[in-house]
């Protein structure tokens, strides 16, 4: 079994003490099931709901689409399929009539 290498410095020395790890080199011990939910994504929506992948959503504004005429109008359905990490756009999306793109969250809403 191969055990994660330490978070702090990286030493692949690790070993398991019943639910912890513990790095002998710097001495930091952690819960892997609690460093894995601390590293989910907390992306919310324009009224402060949280997203989460398989979420439906809607658009709170008309958005014009980069490189096309075609504007995506208010209320235009939406599928969440990934949530990213980054500042422009947060959601792929599979858009009801205008396929797979990335959308900003703060311009959604939960549906």
């Amino acid at each position: 079994m191969s055990l994660p290498p330490c978070p702090q410095c990286q030493s692949e020395y690790v070993y398991q003490d019943q639910s912890q790890l513990i790095c002998p080199e710097c001495g930091f011990e952690w819960n892997p099931q609690e460093m894995a939910e601390e590293a989910q994504l907390n992306i919310k929506d324009a009224n402060g709901a949280l997203l989460a992948e398989g979420d439906k959503v809607t658009f709170i504004k008309d958005l014009k689409v980069k490189g096309s005429s075609l504007v995506l109008k208010i209320g235009t359905k939406a599928v969440i399929r990934r949530m990213v990490e980054g500042k422009d756009h947060q959601l792929d999306c599979k858009v009801d009539g205008a396929g797979d793109m990335m959308i900003t969250a703060h311009f959604v809403k939960k549906a």
